[in-house]
């Protein structure tokens, strides 16, 4: 599959840090109405509350409030404007499919659907998903989640986003800057060059941009995915990837 090239450092500047001063949620409501494929919606009520990890600071309330009203009450389903950017993909850049990941390389459910159902999604669509990855790091809960998402932005500079990324959900070593050093010269990396993007944060403002978009599109937890607009919240299995692809593919949502 192809690989596009790692996004440039983002130079914008965010007025205001949602890590730090969350909003009541408000955005949240953004993404309640999520009743794209009727069939779908009394799985994701039961999956979705089990296979994610929410970022602190969100009422148990309003996690309660948004599974109850979840209900495909809607006649079309709510397409999402998430555009790939600059962001890392693999895959055809005209695939009829992009699958977007807003994730976490610290949160054990994005390592359990990298390792349960993204090697069954690019096995049974070769050729047809355009996989994007974004960064959504929950730092509150993970003190590595950034620093790794610098050090993959920086393997990114010499073409090896996706091998390091692989290398961070690999669950090989723990994260940290040793580690990262470590798997840079496992993957053949210029070290020097790559110690020192990682030391001067080159990539820090793009890692907090992709945040701030995320989180000012009401998204919440990691993992979050976008199937061509189209929200899956949590780290749902093959099957249920499957299902909306397939009817995506043959045109039947609206």
């Amino acid at each position: 599959m192809d690989e596009t090239p790692i996004r440039s450092p983002v130079t914008s500047t965010i007025s205001s840090n949602p890590r730090i001063t969350h909003r009541r949620s408000q955005s949240f409501l953004a993404l309640v109405p999520l009743a794209f494929v009727a069939g779908l919606m009394l799985g994701y009520i039961f999956w979705g509350r089990s296979t994610g990890e929410t970022r602190p600071g969100v009422p148990t309330a309003i996690l309660q409030q948004t599974s109850s009203v979840l209900q495909p009450t809607q006649k079309a389903p709510v397409r999402y404007n998430v555009p790939v950017d600059n962001n890392p993909s693999i895959g055809p850049e005209n695939a009829p499919i992009t699958l977007i990941e807003f994730s976490d390389y610290e949160c054990p459910y994005c390592w359990k659907w990298y390792v349960e159902t993204y090697p069954q999604l690019m096995s049974a669509y070769q050729g047809k998903i355009r996989f994007v990855y974004r960064d959504f790091p929950l730092t509150g809960l993970h003190a590595n989640a950034s620093p790794a998402a610098e050090a993959a932005d920086c393997s990114g500079e010499q073409g090896k986003y996706w091998p390091f990324h692989d290398k961070l959900f690999s669950g090989e070593l723990a994260l940290g800057p040793d580690t990262y050093l470590k798997y840079a010269t496992d993957l053949g990396l210029d070290s020097n060059k790559f110690k020192n993007c990682l030391d001067t944060n080159k990539y820090q403002d793009a890692v907090e941009a992709n945040y701030s978009f995320a989180y000012n599109l009401g998204v919440q937890s990691t993992p979050t995915f976008f199937i061509n607009g189209l929200a899956v919240v949590g780290a749902q299995p093959f099957s249920v990837f499957k299902q909306i692809i397939d009817q995506e593919l043959a045109g039947q949502i609206p």
